[in-house]
């Protein structure tokens, strides 16, 4: 069976959401981070998941997070980078996929996480993504349109992205070396030379970064019930 570890950073301030601690904002009486955590849990092959949280809360974590004990609790760092190495170095040799989930995408589905985990079983590192509908414009400092990029070329990236163990590591190691922080990690696998390939993500795993998210993923969960 394959051995998969989830990766969720969750350190960040939630500034965006009025200073509040996004991951304990609530969808629907749970959680933002248990919501994103609990389809990762659903799965006999995930082994671990660690969470980097903010110091204060990893010293002091939610009492739902004790109750599997597949779930360990990692502080983060200053940048969402920072998180992802910590909770990384938190992951045990033996985990052959590494999955980075972000804690603001509370309605993945089961099926795009097995998309992804498939592609990192053959040995590809994927990420979850969607075709871009709008058409897109590069600006300059002055707000002057400078082009039109073909948006079939065009997909706007989601979470998870999924990874063979080893490359992840390897990448997070030499940009330490290097002095790199990044907030997209398959960038930075991309960046070491190994292949990223997409694979098809859903419109309803939004990222929740304002209230007017929230409003609307609590409408698509009434949907699904």
């Amino acid at each position: 069976m394959r051995q998969i570890a989830v990766v969720i950073p969750a350190g960040g301030a939630g500034l965006r959401m009025g200073g509040v601690s996004k991951p304990l904002l609530e969808l629907a009486g749970r959680s933002l981070l248990e919501r994103s955590v609990r389809p990762f849990l659903d799965r006999d092959d995930v082994r671990w998941v660690i969470i980097a949280l903010p110091p204060e809360l990893a010293a002091a974590p939610p009492h739902w997070l004790m109750s599997d004990r597949r779930i360990d609790v990692v502080a983060g760092g200053a940048e969402r980078g920072d998180s992802v190495r910590n909770a990384l170095a938190a992951v045990p040799m033996e985990a052959d996929i590494v999955l980075v989930h972000d804690a603001a995408r509370p309605l993945v589905s089961a099926e795009v996480i097995e998309r992804c985990v498939a592609a990192a079983a053959g040995g590809i590192s994927a990420i979850a993504a969607i075709p871009v509908v709008d058409t897109i414009k590069e600006v300059d400092e002055g707000g002057r349109v400078t082009a039109t990029p073909d948006r079939r070329t065009l997909w706007a990236a989601q979470t998870p992205q999924a990874f063979p163990a080893e490359v992840l590591r390897n990448a997070h190691a030499r940009a330490s070396a290097d002095g790199i922080s990044t907030t997209d990690d398959a960038a930075l696998v991309a960046r070491y030379g190994c292949k990223v390939i997409v694979v098809e993500g859903a419109p309803e795993n939004l990222k929740i970064t304002s209230p007017a998210d929230l409003a609307v993923a609590e409408m698509l969960l009434r949907n699904r019930k």
